[in-house]
């Protein structure tokens, strides 16, 4: 396992990091696991052991349940609370009122102290805004959460699915009041799904802000186990959650090549999804999810893939973006002007 800044942080956390969307089981969640204690406490000592030391959760998972599970698992597993890079967010409905949901002071101040006793913890490590709420201003999420790391509760600050320009929106109200900055962005990204690179990439490279990736197997999509013609592995996540949504065509064709860099390699699909992910330069870490310790193994087991350029340039060529205004002129005009 290898360790990688957070952003522009001198925190290191693990290039896995360790979802828990599965742990619980409420509700609408249901569709994505069902994982009670035991099984949750096994899987969170497998990823610690084989050195994840970020975990991921949030407020909306199971209705709160994944944080419960997850905040026992971690004092379950025996490590110290300082081994581990715990990680949550909120933005989504937690209650019945107009005011239990979304970005504003008042229901970030609630929701992190709901978090905190959930999991059963003082401080968590990242916070992270789940979404953009375009009701409340920018600069009153900004101050919440600089408030939070003065405060303690927090050590470290990001956001989740927000669009370029937001980010940077906020990046700049930060600077100029020298508030805590988005220390990361979680957001989907798959070889399959690569739209991130027209905008947020570069934004990430350029103000040194960490990716934390979401659904890097698009919902299973590139797991190897469904094929063309709607066929699906049982127990496939799909079959019940058709989410993200994603080009089926073009991700096939995208399989197709994985499928023979995989067999030439000796390993599964997944792990050729999951290794490319880990070669991109704006990568800090790729969130992995699991119902079994067999399937944590396989994933873990990406860290071990090593692409070689020659096959990484196959997998570009198969998955690359077309061409889209003003990324085709950008490309263009800049020309001759690049540093050597």
């Amino acid at each position: 396992m290898r360790y990688r800044n957070l952003g522009g942080t001198g925190l290191l956390v693990s290039e896995l990091t360790l979802g828990t969307m599965t742990f619980g089981g409420r509700g609408f969640w249901t569709a994505i696991g069902e994982l009670d204690q035991t099984v949750a406490d096994g899987i969170v000592a497998r990823a610690l052991d084989a050195g994840v030391n970020f975990i991921d959760t949030a407020d909306v998972y199971s209705e709160g349940l994944s944080e419960e599970i997850t905040g026992r698992a971690i004092v379950n597993s025996g490590r110290k609370r300082t081994d581990i890079v715990l990680a949550t967010k909120a933005l989504g409905q937690v209650g019945p009122g107009p005011n239990d949901r979304g970005a504003s002071r008042g229901h970030i101040m609630d929701a992190v102290k709901a978090s905190l006793k959930r999991l059963g913890t003082d401080y968590i490590d990242l916070y992270q805004i789940h979404g953009f709420d375009p009701l409340t201003p920018v600069e009153e999420t900004v101050r919440a959460l600089d408030d939070l790391v003065r405060q303690g509760h927090v050590r470290y600050v990001g956001v989740s699915n927000w669009a370029a320009w937001q980010i940077m929106k906020a990046l700049g109200i930060a600077d100029a009041h020298g508030w805590a900055r988005f220390a990361s962005l979680q957001a989907y990204y798959t070889i399959a799904g690569r739209d991130l690179e027209r905008e947020i990439a570069p934004l990430l490279l350029d103000q040194k802000v960490g990716l934390m990736v979401w659904s890097p197997l698009a919902g299973g999509l590139l797991s190897g186990k469904y094929g063309r013609d709607g066929s699906a592995a049982e127990g496939g996540r799909r079959a019940n959650f058709d989410f993200p949504p994603v080009n089926k065509d073009r991700a096939f064709d995208v399989i197709d090549v994985m499928r023979e860099v995989a067999t030439a390699k000796g390993v599964s699909v997944a792990q050729i999804a999951l290794a490319f992910l880990l070669a991109q330069p704006f990568v800090t870490t790729v969130i992995i999810g699991a119902k079994t310790v067999a399937q944590l193994d396989e994933n873990l087991a990406a860290t071990g893939v090593t692409l070689s350029a020659e096959e990484l340039a196959k997998l570009d060529a198969a998955s690359a973006l077309p061409a889209e205004y003003p990324g085709w002129m950008l490309t263009r005009q800049s020309e001759g002007r690049k540093a050597s």
